[in-house]
């Protein structure tokens, strides 16, 4: 891409005069093999946004580990609100990354479950649980008690591997 064309898109225009075409060229620059990692990427970007949504990586990681129950993840997440648990819920079950059951029974039994877009989630959420136990410090405060422990949990299969 010229540079008359990235001081544009910079600019918040569309270089090719099409937001469908930028989209397209910007996918390109995120497969650019020259490039092994382009300086902005579209992909990248949007997935950071929606995994990165504030409680949604812990809950995320509550439903790696096997637990599937609403009182399950409020439970093992402090701080979680019921409210935001289920706002988060719906936007992954939006995304496809969660699928919700209902099983009729008396009283009825609800379970959040892992699609395989969400189990495929399973490195991303142990890489950042190994450099969160490397590098992030958690005021003590705010710790819920102790050490976080990402790979022995993964070790263990305490984080369900992808199926």
């Amino acid at each position: 891409m010229g540079n008359n064309q990235a001081m544009k898109r910079d600019n918040g225009e569309c270089p090719t005069g099409s937001w469908r075409a930028l989209d397209a060229t910007l996918e390109d620059e995120c497969d650019a093999e020259d490039h092994p990692v382009a300086p902005f990427c579209p992909k990248y970007h949007r997935a950071i946004e929606l995994v990165g949504r504030r409680w949604t990586g812990a809950i995320l990681r509550v439903l790696l580990s096997g637990r599937t129950r609403f009182t399950d993840v409020t439970g093992a997440v402090p701080g979680l609100s019921d409210r935001l648990l289920s706002e988060r819920l719906k936007e992954l079950e939006g995304e496809g990354i969660v699928t919700r059951l209902v099983f009729p029974e008396t009283p009825v039994r609800i379970e959040y479950r892992l699609t395989d877009k969400g189990r495929a989630l399973h490195d991303v959420i142990d890489a950042v649980s190994r450099w969160a136990e490397e590098w992030a410090v958690v005021p003590t405060d705010r710790s819920a008690g102790g050490e976080c422990q990402a790979m022995e949990a993964t070790e263990m299969g305490l984080l369900s591997r992808p199926r």
